[in-house]
């Protein structure tokens, strides 16, 4: 390899399916958020991004020793081991983002739950998840995804992520469509060509949860209670 192009690929940025969506998530920072809470942080690559974003930032994963490799060089982010399904964390932020992880929950509907109810009110959920193809559609996709893969990977640096791979995801693209419909009211769904969807949805501030709540109508960032 030339000296001069091996030095420019040595100082690209790290790049994968992830982190190609990381702008997703970011993007979807609401105007005035002061904090964010990163699922299944890993290396915490994507809790970086958020805390050039917001002053308060917190990451969570179940691997302690990857989280301490982390927290070596970023004291300025909270970085906390355990599992999110059942770590009290005492709060909600304006910014959840999960990313390659929901598909490592035991159960898609409790763990999307889980994620809305860290949500603060005019907060954004934002996640970017992998499921199994079941239509031509999802296939066809499939094969711009490879694709791209192929044009990415030779102008950028491949970066391997230190998380176990889970394959195939245990959902298809329908049935985690339908649950974040059920469980996300009035979320936006994308597909994206490199076997990710995401999923973006916001709650909906006080005033108009309150406001709602006297005229009797639900509004479509939030769940109704019984």
């Amino acid at each position: 390899m030339n000296p001069r192009r091996s030095r420019r690929v040595h100082q690209r940025a790290p790049w994968n399916h992830n982190i190609h969506l990381h702008g997703v998530v970011t993007a979807a920072v609401p105007h005035g958020a002061t904090s964010a809470l990163d699922v299944g942080t890993g290396d915490g690559l994507l809790a970086r991004e958020l805390r050039n974003a917001v002053p308060d930032v917190t990451a969570v994963d179940v691997d302690g020793e990857v989280l301490a490799r982390a927290a070596m060089d970023r004291p300025d982010i909270a970085w906390v081991p355990g599992d999110i399904m059942r770590l009290d964390l005492g709060r909600s932020f304006d910014v959840v983002a999960s990313v390659a992880t929901i598909h490592h929950l035991p159960d898609l509907t409790a763990g999307l739950s889980r994620l809305r109810d860290l949500t603060a009110p005019g907060g954004a959920l934002v996640v970017i998840g992998l499921a199994r193809p079941s239509s031509l559609g999802d296939h066809l996709l499939g094969v711009i995804g490879a694709l791209q893969h192929r044009w990415y990977v030779r102008r950028r640096t491949l970066w391997e992520h230190s998380a176990p791979t889970i394959w195939p995801p245990p959902h298809t693209y329908r049935e985690v469509r339908v649950c974040a419909a059920e469980v996300l009211p009035g979320m936006i769904w994308r597909r994206h060509p490199m076997w990710r969807y995401s999923v973006v949805w916001r709650n909906a501030p006080v005033q108009d949860a309150a406001s709602d709540f006297i005229s009797g109508h639900t509004p479509p960032g939030s769940v109704a209670s019984s």
